[in-house]
């Protein structure tokens, strides 16, 4: 099997144990993204995990559990590292199983091209081979591509439940593949969005009042901006666009209520783009063989200079805490790493460059930890905490008291909005700390 080598690829059909059979000891082994990674591979390599030693397996933002960290609780054969963490993700770093690796999303595939030494092995979830000989990427085209550039062998797992979902380079032909597994039936993760909750829905109002007709949005991962595309299906606004790293449910629903038809959007008008898909089943359904979206590579959806070529871009993403000068920590909490950078930045970036554009950070003003309350507007953050957008890039910053805007404020005048947002439990003392630390000077009033 190992005749079948770059520049001679022939996607030969194969078990997943007779694909697994190509890992050897000290490789690097890439399952892709989301919902790329492999299942019946994962499982025949688990198989393996006794005959194997510091097997490097990169991924991200993992779906399902995994047989390779299954079989190997001690971590003695397979090494897993991550550039983006799902829930699942964080639980295995925090067992000291899994090691975060730093990324702008939208970087991705250059990292590939340009960093990252050659892949040994890549196994991805695609779909079936269609008549013109492609194998369809599905929900996850991100940075697949330019990873499989850099594999010495390409096996892909065909799965029927995997859409075929239009994009200018969301596929890979039959002479681009070694080796092919029968990923069979077996349907997709389906991730459903918690039910909103009154903060969230408070939050998401102030936000969806700031969106007028034509804007074009990005929306993050989590339950507020999931909120907003909630209210917006009742708003009276029309015409939207998306230009976003994730599709998600709430997209789609304002798709079918009309609301959003990409008509006013500057750069592919009339298409929704995206560049990964993560939700239901009912999700997945809407974008197989759908004409009107387009999945593209990240370095497409999420460098600042693509995201601004629209008129009006509005992004909105989530942080878990907030300091009085506004730089927002999104990803960890303190030294425990919990997501990723993402495209946050990014998206902050590209929306604040974009003709009327805005970017909204939000968040809940407390959250309990052991059953006390704290505040996440803080006079400085957590020792260890990551920051994820700077201060200068920080536009809006919204919780459920109150949207204000950072730019063009002073230190003084960032710190004294900030408080104006936290619980009113905490502004009392977060006013003392601010001018303990000179933030807020003496003279200022």
């Amino acid at each position: 099997m190992l005749a079948a080598m770059r520049g001679n690829r022939t996607a030969r059909p194969v078990s997943a144990e007779q694909a697994a059979e190509l890992v050897k000891s000290g490789d690097w082994v890439d399952y892709g993204f989301g919902l790329a990674q492999p299942d019946r591979f994962d499982r025949a390599l688990g198989a393996r995990a006794l005959e194997l030693s510091r097997v490097k397996i990169r991924s991200a933002l993992t779906v399902r559990p995994r047989a390779v960290l299954d079989a190997d609780p001690e971590g003695e054969h397979f090494l897993w590292f991550n550039w983006h963490f799902s829930a699942y993700d964080r639980k295995q770093h925090d067992a000291g199983r899994c090691n975060y690796i730093p990324m702008n999303f939208g970087e991705a595939p250059g990292y590939y091209r340009r960093f990252i030494d050659p892949v040994d092995v890549v196994c991805i979830k695609t779909a079936p081979m269609d008549e013109q000989g492609f194998f369809n990427l599905g929900c996850s085209t991100t940075y697949l591509r330019a990873m499989t550039e850099r594999a010495q062998i390409i096996i892909v797992e065909a799965c029927r439940a995997m859409p075929r979902v239009p994009g200018p380079d969301n596929a890979l032909h039959s002479s681009e593949v070694d080796f092919v597994i029968d990923g069979g039936t077996d349907p997709l993760p389906a991730i459903s969005a918690a039910p909103i909750s009154p903060v969230e829905r408070q939050v998401a109002r102030l936000i969806a009042a700031e969106i007028a007709d034509g804007a074009c949005l990005q929306v993050g991962i989590g339950g507020m901006p999931n909120a907003v595309c909630s209210l917006l299906r009742d708003a009276n606004v029309r015409d939207l666009g998306i230009h976003t790293e994730m599709l998600v449910d709430g997209i789609v629903d304002l798709i079918e209520a009309g609301i959003v038809t990409n008509s006013r959007k500057r750069q592919d008008p009339g298409m929704t783009v995206f560049s990964f898909a993560l939700g239901t089943e009912r999700l997945y359904r809407s974008i197989d063989g759908n004409p009107n979206v387009r999945a593209c590579p990240v370095d497409y959806t999420n460098l600042p200079d693509n995201i601004a070529r629209n008129d009006q871009v509005v992004s909105i993403n989530n942080t878990t805490q907030i300091d009085l000068q506004g730089q927002a920590a999104s990803e960890s909490c303190g030294s425990r790493h919990v997501s990723g950078t993402g495209g946050q930045l990014q998206f902050v970036r590209g929306a604040y460059a974009s003709a009327g554009g805005k970017s909204f950070i939000c968040l809940s003003s407390t959250y309990e930890k052991r059953g006390v309350r704290q505040s996440r507007v803080v006079a400085t953050l957590t020792p260890g905490n990551i920051v994820t957008t700077p201060r200068t890039d920080t536009m809006y910053v919204v919780t459920e008291y109150g949207i204000v805007n950072l730019k063009g404020r002073s230190v003084a005048e960032r710190a004294t909005a900030l408080i104006s947002l936290a619980h009113p439990d905490f502004r009392e003392e977060l006013a003392r700390e601010a001018r303990t630390n000179n933030l807020i000077p003496k003279g200022y009033a």
